[in-house]
């Protein structure tokens, strides 16, 4: 039979691997956040000639009209092009917008252009949208700890579970977070309602996940009463791995592979952060959750804390 647990401080260095460098990007550079987050306007302007002025230009326009803190990102089109503009900048309102864009077809000779979106977020909505997510996440949180000690109540150390169940959530979490960080450096990305809906959706296929693992965990309790509990843990992961590999790859992940490759550029951070969210989802069930509630079974700490006493 593997051997999963037995591994257990090789799954955690991988996860810190993968963890840190994304937050101490964050760490460094702030929280990309888009509008939805900190308000704002989005203006995404597509010269069909191809001819885009060059960002310092835009950016200089801006700065005569009074405006700072401006971003342009150049994109590619459904088309194939790079003829798109993609401009951040404080909150502007329709009158504005209408301005900026004759300004910028009479000084950079383009009278084609054709204003793809435009969303414009005041300060006052943008916060009561950043509380009512971290709401959301802290009541998730909490339903999960009360639903499995409920669930779990027959078992000694129920609220472990639900305990590492949010640990383990919050390693999912801290795991989009640091690829949020990572694809802001190198691909501009930014913290948006789309990328609210790829969080709270991995939050959710995470928690299912674990619940599946650790009932598992719990039927198996009853059944191999006089064995340790870190080889029943692992015969339980084990009989729950294929279940939870398959589910994963043939329902959910090959599908977001897709719309990742072909989805186009609107759609491609939206769903490689699913993409990863849910798979970690998946590696976190199997190899941390489960693990952390072995290490808190056996109090492996205790044992460590003596070493260094009598090292």
């Amino acid at each position: 039979m593997l051997d999963i647990l037995g591994k257990r401080y090789l799954f955690f260095a991988i996860s810190l691997l993968v963890i840190i460098p994304g937050l101490l990007i964050l760490a460094i550079n702030g929280l990309p956040l888009a509008i939805d987050f900190k308000g704002g306007s989005i203006l995404e302007l597509r010269f069909p000639s191809g001819n885009l002025p060059d960002t310092e230009s835009v950016v200089n326009l801006y700065t005569e009209l009074g405006f700072k803190e401006v971003q342009v990102q150049t994109a590619i089109s459904a088309n194939g092009q790079r003829d798109l503009l993609v401009i951040r900048s404080p909150f502007i309102d329709d009158e504005t917008k209408i301005k900026i864009v004759q300004t910028m077809q009479k000084r950079f000779n383009a009278p084609d252009i054709v204003v793809n979106r435009f969303d414009s977020v005041g300060p006052v909505i943008a916060q009561q949208v950043t509380e009512r997510a971290a709401l959301a996440v802290a009541v998730a949180a909490l339903a999960v700890v009360l639903y499995i000690t409920y669930a779990f109540r027959g078992i000694p150390h129920a609220f472990r579970y639900g305990v590492c169940a949010i640990i383990a959530m919050i390693h999912d979490i801290l795991v989009v977070f640091s690829l949020v960080g990572i694809g802001s450096v190198f691909f501009g990305w930014q913290m948006d309602s789309l990328f609210l809906t790829a969080l709270l959706t991995v939050v959710g296929f995470s928690t299912q996940d674990k619940i599946v693992v650790f009932d598992r965990i719990r039927e198996n309790s009853t059944i191999y009463r006089k064995l340790p509990f870190e080889k029943l843990a692992n015969h339980s992961i084990v009989q729950t791995l294929q279940r939870s590999i398959n589910t994963q790859l043939m329902t959910v992940e090959f599908m977001l592979l897709a719309l990742a490759l072909f989805g186009g550029v609107t759609l491609r951070e939206f769903a490689v952060i699913l993409l990863v969210g849910l798979f970690s989802g998946t590696y976190s069930s199997i190899f941390v959750a489960a693990p952390i509630l072995v290490v808190w079974e056996n109090q492996e700490w205790k044992t460590w804390f003596k070493r260094q006493a009598t090292a």
